[in-house]
């Protein structure tokens, strides 16, 4: 079953969604704090996490970024503030996706549906289970990503990007097409603006000078290329 955990302090809001995942047969856990939503970590992985940024003991932000350094459980944002900066810092922590409030529930269901899908695509074992370009090596059963043995720590949608990037190495591949690939067929919910940031993640995490990338290379006008050789398995 699904599982998910939101941690957000405003009790009605927090009931509200209760109620409407409650509807779509999914186990819904209520935090009201960091320290809550811990404890309930500590115990047990639920298949998405909610996170409220503003909370009593702490910002959401810095609670996510701990969540990276253990966990690629999928995140969704949600924020009050609306100003592009708070959205970049959310994708910067690692977060999968962000709604700002007031937002509908509808559309809250329908973008955890799709964070759902892509996390169910990226964890799910290809024909190749280990492929390897280069320096970097991906394990697609475990949704892990290593450069020279290290882990790369990528979250699930920087997994994904990179997987697609990999598995259609020195073919240019347009904005359009990685949002196909990535999301949902017509690239719902998704702008150019969040894509670049997880184009950036990806980047500064691979790239041994990210303003200068070797892997992941620009193509201008058109889109973006792997040029990293053959890939094999």
């Amino acid at each position: 079953m699904i599982s998910i955990l939101v941690v957000e302090d405003d009790e009605s809001l927090g009931y509200g969604l209760q109620y409407a995942f409650e509807k779509e047969s999914w186990s819904v856990k209520l935090a009201k704090s960091i320290k809550e939503a811990e404890e309930y970590l500590q115990q047990q992985t639920p298949s998405l996490l909610l996170l409220d940024n503003h909370l009593p003991d702490g910002l959401g932000i810095d609670f996510c970024k701990r969540i990276r350094e253990f966990s690629n459980v999928p995140i969704i944002f949600l924020t009050a503030a609306d100003e592009e900066i708070d959205i970049v810092r959310g994708l910067d922590m690692g977060a999968d996706d962000y709604i700002t409030k007031p937002f509908r529930v509808m559309e809250l269901t329908s973008r955890v549906k799709s964070t759902l899908r892509r996390s169910a695509m990226s964890g799910q074992p290809a024909s190749k289970n280990v492929i390897i370009s280069k320096d970097i090596v991906l394990f697609s059963e475990m949704q892990r990503a290593e450069k020279n043995g290290i882990d790369l720590r990528l979250t699930s949608t920087e997994f994904k990007l990179l997987a697609t990037f990999i598995r259609n190495a020195n073919q240019t591949l347009s904005r359009e097409q990685l949002l196909q690939k990535l999301w949902d067929i017509d690239g719902n919910f998704i702008d150019d603006n969040t894509l670049s940031v997880h184009i950036r993640r990806l980047r500064e995490k691979i790239e041994a000078n990210p303003s200068e990338p070797t892997y992941v290379r620009t193509v201008r006008g058109i889109g973006y290329v792997w040029e990293q050789g053959s890939v094999n398995s």
